[in-house]
């Protein structure tokens, strides 16, 4: 295994002035500004989300993940009063993944109090993580001692505003939960997709588990492996037909997020699967033609995709843009609409 890490991940690192992180929604879903690769500096300093209207086509298919994300950062207790952080990230055989903290004293197979149950800490990863269980189970947990799971970089605690705007307008509560949501969908509004659909195109859906590794750095067994976490998702009958099908029909398909467009790059067919794909510059898209993202942290695995959809110079350059024009960035900051790149990722 190299130990160049940082090297490798040189071309994917940019400044971003820390006033630029969104730390709060935009007031209104549809009103982030949203960043057009082929627009004027006039135009893009104009453009709304609610201007997606205007850039989806007749016979598009747009595609959503309506994940729902649910309560997962838990508040618990030991035995001697002390307070404990437990975020679950997925789930995992016997329970689930977790972040425990403060997590060095903490022993296995000791009970934390938390809501009408308690958290067994089952098992201690080697990179610190833990195995969990919740009982009597997590959903009640969540509910009574649960919190909506902002990312850490966000510094501030939920709020009750943040449990409407940390979930999209379209999000279906199901076997399937999010510890971390599909930014990219939470501009849409009940119009504004009303509006895409009298344009003539076809919203489908997709499911996939967006867990908070998400939001872990990379590491060398990563990117040597060229594997990522793994996540659940489903793809019902009518969304594979509709994508699989789009070329020979001449549409578009249209991406909601990097989660949406993992799903159908990893897809074999229609129900159940799982992936751990890693998109990186050279991968051969098979399906989607455009993709509606937000703006991703440096060194991570989400820009990396997003190089390898829009081209690394193009993208890279539209960033350094970005940053000079004042776009906010991350979960609740604006979005950038992008077009494979021409000459092949």
């Amino acid at each position: 295994m190299r130990d160049d890490l940082g090297e490798l991940l040189a071309p994917w690192d940019f400044a971003l002035p820390g006033g630029q992180v969104a730390r709060e929604p935009a007031a209104v879903r549809d009103q982030s500004r949203l960043y057009l690769l082929d627009d004027t500096p006039e135009a893009r300093a104009r453009r709304t989300f609610a201007d997606v209207v205007s850039l989806v086509r007749p016979g598009d298919v747009l595609v959503l993940n309506d994940v729902a994300v649910f309560k997962a950062r838990l508040r618990a207790f030991r035995a001697s009063g002390g307070a404990v952080e437990v975020m679950i990230t997925g789930p995992a055989r016997g329970g689930f993944h977790a972040f425990v903290r403060p997590g060095r004293r903490l022993t296995e197979g000791e009970g934390l109090r938390c809501g009408p149950g308690q958290v067994e800490l089952v098992a201690r990863h080697a990179d610190g993580t833990w195995l969990v269980r919740a009982h009597p189970g997590i959903d009640a947990l969540a509910e009574s001692a649960g919190e909506v799971p902002l990312p850490p970089y966000l510094d501030r605690a939920p709020t009750q505003g943040d449990v409407e705007r940390y979930q999209t307008v379209y999000a279906q509560p199901g076997e399937l939960r999010a510890s971390a949501a599909p930014t990219a969908g939470l501009h849409f509004t009940p119009g504004l997709l009303d509006a895409i659909a009298a344009r003539g195109v076809e919203i489908h859906r997709v499911t996939l588990e967006v867990g908070a590794g998400t939001f872990q750095p990379l590491d060398l067994l990563s990117w040597d492996a060229g594997r990522l976490h793994t996540e659940r998702y489903t793809v019902p009958h009518a969304t594979y037909d509709a994508v699989t099908q789009a070329s020979r029909r001449g549409r578009r398909v249209v991406a909601v997020g990097t989660t949406t467009l993992r799903v159908l790059e990893s897809m074999t067919g229609w129900g159940s699967g799982a992936t751990d794909l890693f998109i990186r510059p050279g991968y051969p898209f098979r399906y989607v033609d455009a993709l509606i993202t937000n703006f991703h942290l440096p060194r991570s695995s989400l820009l990396m995709l997003v190089t390898a959809f829009g081209g690394l110079d193009r993208v890279m350059a539209a960033y350094a843009d970005a940053v000079r024009a004042g776009f906010r960035f991350y979960s609740y900051g604006d979005a950038m609409w992008l077009d494979r790149a021409p000459d092949g990722p």
